[in-house]
């Protein structure tokens, strides 16, 4: 039983990581079921309660509230909890009292469904993987959540990070128990691969020209101000926005101030390829610790190098001849920008070794990192 608060059509990089997951789950001919909400972060979406994926994927969604709620709550812990946690235990609870036979593992998806797993293994005997998607600054020097966190770790068999940088901060809690273990996200190579740019731009019904692109949660810390600002300042060069968020009527309406931002709403994964193909950049300028940054790796399986920030998981998913990472200031990632506009020998160089990367790194090979603790 996977338990996951977020799971698609909800969008986000977790649920995109949860899909390819599941569909390597049935392939291998596992029985899952998904435990979730309803999108809470992504607005005016279809969805159903119930779904049958494949042969063996069973997905429960529940119904609940949300939009911006999450992003407003993510920073203050006990808070986030109470939205994120209680209801989806009591609807797992009532999952398990009628189907436990069916279930030998509980893989929760992050802290909340962690103690989620934790109860559900207690009550009903069951082994407990959990898997940790981020680095999390709220825990900081917040010594309630640290107990909590220290307590989470403890009562599962097995804790994954997703990089070095997830590692290294829940090491830190010293849980004694030595189940800390690295896996790697992968991606669909087959899915995520370059297409000629004038064919994506006329599929996306975009203009031509030197193209950044940015796609992610639109929240302050991603760096979406500060890309915005840049934007202003480099009226030669066109930016394109997709995302959903807090900052969406912050991009609607830059987006009617200035000729060449442009704010596309969000996209569908499956979407995605049209519109990394489309760029000559893509840029991730978060301000924070990412846990990975999974789009970049897509968009580098599509062929488009990256530009940036040399924070959390990022510089283990990329390295110097595909992308340039640099600190996450204005001026940084500005001048990062310029000097791959004006350096064509040099994008286009990045531009070739990209794909051959992604194959020899983002494969689902990484899977196995994940499926041979089941």
């Amino acid at each position: 039983m996977i338990l996951t608060p977020f799971f698609s059509p909800n969008i986000g990089g977790v649920e995109t990581h949860l899909d390819n997951l599941v569909s390597i789950l049935d392939e291998k001919g596992y029985k899952v079921f998904v435990q979730t909400y309803s999108p809470i972060t992504t607005a005016n979406i279809p969805w159903k309660k119930s779904e049958l994926i494949g042969n063996n994927i069973q997905i429960n969604r529940y119904k609940w509230f949300g939009k911006n709620l999450f992003h407003k709550l993510e920073n203050y812990p006990v808070f986030d909890f109470l939205y994120l946690t209680p209801y989806l235990f009591v609807r797992s609870l009532f999952f398990m009292a009628t189907n436990s036979k069916k279930i030998d593992i509980i893989h929760a998806q992050g802290l909340n469904a962690g103690v989620i797993g934790i109860v559900l293994k207690i009550i009903f005997q069951k082994r407990l993987l959990i898997s940790l998607h981020a680095v999390y600054p709220q825990i900081g020097e917040n010594k309630l959540a640290k107990r909590a966190t220290r307590l989470i770790l403890k009562n599962a068999e097995i804790a994954l990070g997703m990089s070095k940088a997830v590692i290294n901060q829940f090491d830190r809690l010293k849980t004694g128990k030595g189940n800390l273990k690295r896996y790697r996200y992968w991606i669909d190579t087959e899915k995520f691969k370059p297409m000629l740019k004038k064919e994506a731009r006329n599929k996306i019904g975009i203009n031509n020209g030197f193209t950044v692109l940015f796609a992610g949660r639109l929240i302050p810390i991603k760096g979406v101000n500060l890309l915005a600002a840049i934007a202003r300042e480099l009226e030669h060069i066109q930016f394109i926005f997709i995302g959903n968020g807090p900052l969406e009527n912050t991009l609607k309406h830059l987006s009617n101030q200035l000729s060449n931002l442009h704010f596309l709403g969000q996209v569908q994964n499956s979407n995605m390829p049209a519109y990394h193909s489309s760029a000559d950049i893509f840029c991730i300028p978060s301000l924070y610790e990412e846990g990975l940054g999974r789009v970049a790796m897509e968009a580098i399986s599509c062929g488009t190098p990256v530009i940036g920030s040399k924070r959390g998981g990022i510089p283990e998913a990329l390295d110097n001849t595909i992308s340039l990472l640099v600190e996450p200031t204005h001026e940084n990632i500005r001048r990062s920008i310029e000097l791959l506009y004006e350096d064509e020998d040099r994008l286009k160089k990045m531009r070739s070794f990209c794909r051959k990367y992604a194959l020899e790194h983002y494969s689902k090979r990484n899977a196995d990192l994940i499926t041979k603790y089941y």
